[in-house]
């Protein structure tokens, strides 16, 4: 379940980098993939929840590693099996799509071992993709909620350096040489300014609901709306790609580890959690 194009005016808005074949293999990220159980890094290859201590594979067919080796994005998209419960029909831009999460699934289990139950669902109207995530606790221990969604997007036609950004308030995570929290580190103010030559992979929490991130550029806007369930937020713009991503979480990175900001659905217990890409035209002098 990866949305792998969006276009708009026929034109390109999603990154794809090496393609769908790289990331189902390899987990190299595109278009908007579900990170999944947990989104960004792990500081090492376990974790304990909730007195049960899970040991994460030395897997690169399951997990994908970062650039200092770490656990990354849950496991690789290629093995998650979901079963399309509705496809698209010709006057319905709408699909869903259901994972259940058990031990009758060892390589998923043995990296996340939760019972639950989720469920994808993708809306396209008037301008707008929405994707929601619902999680259904459907066995006796509570599951973890860290996962989260990482949309690559551009701008076709406009600099990278021109590219108009607007970020709102939050609060930045102060992080160490691993890019895993340290702690708080200043509120952030929202702002409105001009990508030029910055490069940003930070972490923020305390997003209000619903929080809006902006890019615009070559006479289109493209806004990341978090509907509900998305308190936290990665800003990923590297120097080295024509790309910009606001990257909804349910927690913060690391959280599995950490336990900071790390919400637990109760056996039994429902919850959703939603964001939008709205694209529109600007003015001429927009």
């Amino acid at each position: 379940m990866i949305c792998c194009s969006l276009r708009h005016r026929g034109e390109e808005l999603l990154a794809q980098v090496g393609g769908l074949a790289e990331y189902e293999h390899d987990g190299h990220t595109m278009g908007i993939p579900l990170l999944y159980p947990w989104a960004n890094r792990l500081a090492a290859f376990d974790y304990e929840v909730g007195g049960r201590t899970v040991r994460i594979p030395h897997d690169p067919e399951r997990i994908q590693l970062d650039g200092h080796g770490l656990p990354i994005h849950g496991v690789i998209g290629g093995r998650q099996a979901w079963d399309v419960t509705r496809a698209p029909a010709r006057d319905s831009g709408s699909l869903s799509a259901r994972l259940q999460w058990d031990d009758s699934k060892r390589e998923l289990f043995e990296v996340f071992p939760f019972r639950h139950e989720l469920v994808y669902d993708a809306r396209l109207e008037h301008g707008s993709l929405q994707l929601e995530l619902s999680v259904h606790a459907s066995g006796a221990d509570a599951v973890p909620l860290a996962c989260g969604f990482h949309p690559y997007i551009r701008l076709p036609g406009a600099p990278r350096e021109r590219w108009q950004v607007e970020l709102p308030a939050m609060r930045r995570l102060a992080l160490d040489d691993d890019q895993i929290p340290v702690g708080p580190e200043q509120t952030f103010a929202a702002r409105r300014f001009a990508l030029a030559g910055r490069e940003f992979d930070d972490a923020f929490d305390q997003l209000s609901e619903p929080t809006r991130f902006a890019v615009e550029g070559a006479g289109r806007r493209v806004e990341v709306e978090f509907v509900d369930g998305y308190p936290c937020a990665q800003v990923f713009a590297p120097l080295n790609a024509t790309c910009i991503c606001f990257e909804p979480m349910a927690a913060p990175p690391n959280a599995l580890r950490s336990g900071s900001g790390l919400r637990m659905l109760a056996s039994g217990e429902h919850c959703r959690a939603t964001f939008s890409i709205r694209v529109r035209d600007l003015p001429a002098d927009g």
